[in-house]
């Protein structure tokens, strides 16, 4: 049975604690809006008195009597409205953006760090292209939660408030009935709103990251799907997305005109009750002339307040989707399992342990590693060996603890992992992927990644350990020249020497090799691991690999060879495809 959808305060109080992190940046900016909109009303409301008042007494004066008005202090307190709604007006938009960058920030370093977090079957079950869109996308989106959400309501509300009290000093019943009507606009224009948009706005989302996705495949496999006559029915595809992003858009527009037409109708009937009770009062000599002006006058000051509303609630659910998906991703976070302190991993080589392991990805038809037992003795070289889909990988992430093992306990140097703290152990324990694994800076940057303090000499002597030093050398910018996203300035051999040169840098009790001479030639792949031999002595070893060939692929020092395919079978999801590696 599915578990319910969680109600809308539990999805939005993760976001509502980040905000108020910074509720001194986020109170300065509401009161700002405040500010500025009093001002309006102040500006609208005492220029409407001010006008009516200078007419009336022109006419007494023209009809011959005697009248008087000072026009100093109404005059200096309009510049003073129109001047600060200018000012404040200003100062609101610079700072509460400015805010809202800060608060992107902070959201997407929560964000990072709870992506960081994630083991790896977490991170297997998207693609890079959904995890990006998580970071940028869905954190873009929550920005609207403060500036277009929280902050106008809560000012619009106050402002109500603020009105109808001013009103009933004069006109309590004309205050009365602008609250009335006027608070019933904001009730509808902020839950009446989103329950409208809810459906096709959370579909938008949705259906944007549908969109980014293909449009990713589309562009980095097009040479792929024009050979095998894919490529239409891609773009088709392609195309129905884009056609249900526009009929949602279409929705969304035509409810957001029907919030502001209805805004505007609230603040006119507010408007017309207010000048029909003021004209009542002032027919009964209960009210001035210029103050019958000014109550409708200052009721039209509203418009400013809930105008911006329509849009920003109409859109709410993508806001909600927006949060959910990003809760998910902190539920799905791995838990703290390893100290801030704790026991370091003894210097030299460490014993490695695996000790009845269970290890089953969710969707599997079979468990990738069942009551698995595995010793490896300080200094030992192991080869792990089998065909993709044995759990070669699923072994290397548990020892590296990239992985939490369903059953069963992880030693290093006789001490479970999970006791470890954990950049001690980071530090303690290389592990060379199957992928290079390069950023977009340069050379030097990317080696420096295994020792931050690494000078430039060492940097070159590594480079010259893998056979890249002359080619490094002949580069424009040599050290400093940039790899490219992901390396793609680099052929795959060169990416796969310069992350073993990265290895080289470390001092590890444990060293992890997933296929280390992968896009080498045979020639090349020997002399590195003639070298690699002598960085190898005195380290434990495990090495991840296909087959063990010693002419095609050497792995130098391997003192056993362990065949995964005769101990553990692929896990199989329901259609067939294997999910360990």
């Amino acid at each position: 049975m599915a578990e319910p959808a969680p109600g809308l305060v539990a999805t939005l109080r993760p976001w509502l604690i980040q905000l108020g992190r910074r509720r001194g940046r986020l109170l300065t900016g509401a009161a700002l809006m405040l500010l500025a909109l009093v001002a309006a009303l102040g500006l609208l409301a005492l220029s409407g008195w001010f006008i009516t008042a200078t007419a009336l007494a022109g006419l007494v004066l023209a009809a011959g009597g005697a009248a008087t008005l000072d026009v100093y202090v109404p005059g200096g307190g309009i510049r003073a409205f129109a001047l600060t709604r200018t000012l404040a007006r200003y100062a609101e938009r610079l700072y509460n953006h400015d805010t809202v960058l800060r608060l992107l920030a902070d959201l997407r370093g929560h964000m990072f760090a709870v992506l960081v977090d994630l083991d790896a079957t977490s991170l297997s079950r998207r693609r890079a292209s959904d995890w990006l869109n998580r970071l940028t996308a869905d954190i873009d989106t929550l920005d609207s939660l403060f500036l277009r959400l929280l902050a106008p309501a809560l000012v619009a509300l106050l402002a109500i408030l603020g009105l109808s009290a001013l009103l009933a000093v004069w006109a309590p019943s004309a205050g009365l009935a602008a609250g009335a009507i006027l608070g019933l606009a904001w009730c509808w224009l902020t839950i009446g709103q989103a329950r409208l948009g809810l459906a096709a706005s959370r579909r938008r989302v949705t259906e944007l990251e549908r969109l980014r996705g293909r449009v990713i495949e589309h562009l980095s496999g097009m040479a792929e799907l024009e050979s095998h006559g894919a490529l239409a029915e891609q773009r088709r595809r392609l195309d129905a997305i884009e056609t249900r992003l526009r009929d949602d858009q279409r929705r969304l527009g035509r409810l957001s005109a029907l919030g502001s037409a209805l805004a505007g109708l609230a603040v006119g009937l507010a408007w017309l009750f207010a000048l029909w009770l003021g004209a009542r009062l002032w027919h009964a000599e209960a009210l001035s002339g210029p103050l019958m002006v000014m109550i409708p006058l200052a009721v039209l000051s509203m418009n400013e307040a809930l105008m911006a509303l329509p849009l920003a609630f109409t859109q709410f659910g993508a806001t909600q989707a927006a949060a959910e998906r990003l809760n998910a991703l902190e539920a799905a976070r791995r838990p703290a399992r390893m100290p801030r302190e704790g026991p370091l991993p003894p210097d030299g080589p460490l014993s490695v342990s695996l000790e009845r392991v269970g290890l089953h990805y969710a969707g599997a038809l079979t468990a990738t590693l069942d009551d698995f037992s595995l010793n490896i003795d300080p200094g030992e070289r192991i080869a792990l060996c089998g065909p993709s889909g044995v759990g070669k990988s699923s072994m290397g992430a548990l020892v590296g603890g990239q992985l939490v093992p369903d059953s069963g306990r992880v030693r290093l140097g006789g001490i479970d992992i999970e006791h470890f703290e954990e950049q001690a152990l980071r530090r303690r324990l290389a592990m060379l992927t199957q992928g290079s694994e390069l950023f977009d800076d340069s050379l030097a940057a990317n080696l420096r990644l295994g020792d931050p303090d690494a000078s430039d000499a060492r940097l070159w002597h590594l480079l010259a350990e893998v056979e890249l030093d002359e080619w490094a050398r002949e580069l424009p910018h040599g050290l400093a020249t940039r790899v490219g996203e992901g390396g793609r300035r680099l052929s795959g051999g060169q990416a796969r020497r310069l992350a073993l040169a990265r290895l080289l840098l470390r001092d590890p009790g444990v060293v992890i090799l997933d296929e280390p001479f992968t896009g080498l030639d045979a020639d090349t792949a020997q002399r590195l691991a003639e070298r690699l031999d002598a960085w190898l002595a005195g380290r434990t070893v495990i090495y991840l690999s296909h087959r063990h060939d010693d002419e095609a692929m050497p792995l130098p020092g391997v003192t056993r060879t362990l065949d995964l395919a005769a101990r553990v079978g692929p896990p199989l999801c329901a259609n067939g495809q294997n999910l360990s590696g």
